[in-house]
């Protein structure tokens, strides 16, 4: 699906992510704290802290600071109170979007992030009119060069995944959310390596954009990221795979 799966795919091997590391921490930091303090501080306790401690490291984030932010959640000491809040809306050629912020004070960030939807030719939407649209799953990529279609199935399906698509250079993973640990662990047991793997949340249905929607909704999307608060973004956009690496590279 040419879409945005594909685009976090190209988002992830973008070298700008470098640059960007250190808002990219200050967020993974957040959510790992979050996490923390409401379940624990055992990622083996804790399904949460424990994806959020795999979103760190695959972002190259250095064992010692998660490793105190979860002291910082779970120390005792009076800090600063997130809470998760998910926002709905529509973007340029009726692209659904669901935000997930973390947020100190509700007002502003909701404030500023009907800002980013206005600007970018959008709008907030009413709670639940977009979220039924979009279903949690588990992704993994594997390079088609790594191993064979057979051998991966054969791995893959034991261990409880549910789809196996082929694209061009990769293979596509699609797992329950409850089967995602077991098949990251089969494929890591069986020597297999993966580009990228998350739990995140698909659209049932993808709309088509093209032209000026397409490059209003890619900067939509980065302007939403690009938000302190914002943790994670998902939306239903269908572009072409040269679209979507045009606009990855003059952003």
């Amino acid at each position: 699906m040419a879409g945005h799966s594909k685009w976090a795919q190209i988002k992830h091997k973008k070298a700008k992510v470098d640059a960007r590391r250190g808002k990219i921490f200050s967020k993974l930091t957040r959510e790992i704290m979050v996490a923390a303090r409401q379940g624990g501080p055992d990622p083996d306790l804790n399904p949460r802290l424990r994806l959020a401690i795999e979103r760190a490291k695959a972002h190259n984030m250095p064992m010692d600071n998660i490793e105190r932010a979860i002291k910082r959640a779970t120390g005792g000491a009076e800090g600063v109170h997130y809470e998760e809040i998910v926002y709905e809306g529509y973007g340029p050629g009726g692209v659904a979007f669901l935000v997930i912020a973390l947020t100190d004070n509700r007002n502003r960030t909701a404030n500023e992030i009907r800002h980013l939807f206005s600007k970018h030719g959008g709008n907030l939407s009413t709670p639940g009119s977009v979220a039924w649209q979009f279903e949690d799953r588990g992704v993994i990529y594997v390079e088609r060069s790594a191993v064979d279609e057979d051998t991966l199935m054969e791995v893959v399906l034991e261990a409880g995944a549910d789809d196996l698509r082929t694209q061009d250079e990769t293979y596509e993973i699609l797992t329950p959310p409850e089967a995602y640990r077991a098949v990251v662990e089969a494929l890591e047991g069986a020597g297999i390596p993966y580009t990228h793997a998350e739990l995140t949340k698909l659209p049932q249905n993808t709309i088509r954009v093209e032209g000026k929607d397409a490059e209003k909704v890619i900067k939509l999307m980065e302007a939403l990221e690009e938000h302190d608060d914002v943790q994670r973004v998902f939306a239903n956009f269908d572009i072409s795979e040269e679209t979507l690496q045009a606009l990855a590279e003059s952003s």
